[in-house]
């Protein structure tokens, strides 16, 4: 791997891309045509796919800083005043904020939970995220608030679905925010 630091040159483009990628995605979702975005970049396609050889690897580095205040949030939400089950509620709307925009982050998310992903950056992340929300799940499981059945994977398999259907709807806040709260009110004990 080189660990050479890129040209200034090569830097302008990495960084024209991912912004032309992320208001890309915005407007046509997660399957935008990749040499479009090359095109809008003022770059050909062989500097795109130089950078990103994969469409995983440019999604990663567009949905990378949301990643990590994701992750960031968990570790602010286990260690703050609030109590198991409102911070695992709030994490989860955090998270439906986020998937919904660009349009197929959750199905990309869903994806890349699966075993062949693994190896990508989308994989990684996908694994940091569950690992995040597991911690939050068992420390409101723990609390004896939320049902000990589920699990972090299944939790997160159903939230991305709720961003799915939320994607179409009408108002997608509103609709992600009662399908969650519906979801909680399966999760809780008695």
């Amino acid at each position: 791997m080189d660990t050479r630091p890129m040209r200034a040159d090569a830097r302008r483009n990495y960084e024209r891309l991912i912004t032309t990628a992320r208001t890309a995605f915005m407007e046509h979702g997660t399957g935008a045509s990749l040499d479009d975005i090359a095109k809008r970049a003022g770059v050909g396609s062989g500097t795109l796919y130089r950078h990103f050889p994969t469409r995983d690897a440019l999604l990663h580095a567009v949905l990378r800083e949301r990643i990590d205040g994701l992750l960031a949030h968990a570790e602010d939400l286990l260690t703050g005043p609030e109590d198991a089950e409102t911070a695992l509620g709030r994490w989860l709307r955090t998270y439906l904020a986020g998937a919904a925009t660009p349009r197929g982050t959750s199905t990309v998310i869903i994806e890349a939970m699966s075993a062949e992903w693994a190896d990508t950056g989308l994989g990684a992340a996908a694994a940091a995220i569950c690992d995040a929300l597991g911690r939050l799940l068992d420390r409101a499981q723990r609390a004896g608030t939320i049902r000990t059945e589920i699990d972090p994977h299944d939790l997160l398999r159903l939230t991305n679905a709720i961003g799915v259907a939320s994607e179409r709807a009408p108002e997608p806040g509103a609709y992600a925010d009662r399908m969650l709260t519906l979801l909680f009110d399966g999760l809780r004990t008695g």
